[in-house]
């Protein structure tokens, strides 16, 4: 089977290449899948793709498999032990906002509403398709999405984290 196309920044890298074959640009509608995928983007600030896939495991390990019931009842101690994990990425602000986004989506749950279909709604309920030739860091869409969560609660969900 040939190698698929793949965009620069996914060659010459084992994981980046994995990530792209089979995760970049495939539509999440999970809603708790679409949560885990934003949180580990804003870890990702600052810094990138790669340093995040090659931490992905550790990630899961200190954040409790995501699960943003128990990611939401974290307390102090759950904070210092994440600050001293090697495994992750170690930014207090990051850490205290993945926590406190854990509580903000299951805020949606307590709503009764979905945050995946809620998320795909203002997103216009289909991927958004670029014109082949630019990756733009933000648009309209992610900046009313941002916008949107940060009204309910999230952190380190900038436009462009968004996007």
């Amino acid at each position: 089977m040939p190698e698929p196309t793949r965009c620069r920044w996914a060659e010459g890298d084992l994981l980046m290449a994995a990530y792209h074959d089979t995760e970049w640009g495939v539509p999440i509608r999970d809603s708790r899948q679409l949560w885990e995928m934003l949180m580990l983007e804003g870890f990702q600030a600052g810094l990138s793709w790669s340093i995040i896939l090659k931490r992905r495991e550790g990630f899961h390990a200190g954040f409790a498999g995501w699960d943003p019931h128990k990611v939401a009842a974290f307390g102090p101690a759950d904070g210092e032990r994440l600050m001293a994990d090697p495994g992750i990425i170690r930014a207090r602000a990051k850490i205290e906002a993945a926590i406190g986004n854990a509580k903000a989506y299951l805020a949606f749950a307590e709503r009764g509403e979905d945050f995946g279909a809620w998320a795909w709604d203002l997103a216009g309920g289909a991927p958004v398709k670029g014109d082949g030739k630019s990756v733009p860091a933000k648009t309209p869409t992610s900046e009313a999405i941002s916008k949107a969560l940060k009204a309910n609660g999230f952190k380190f969900v900038g436009p462009v984290i968004v996007y």
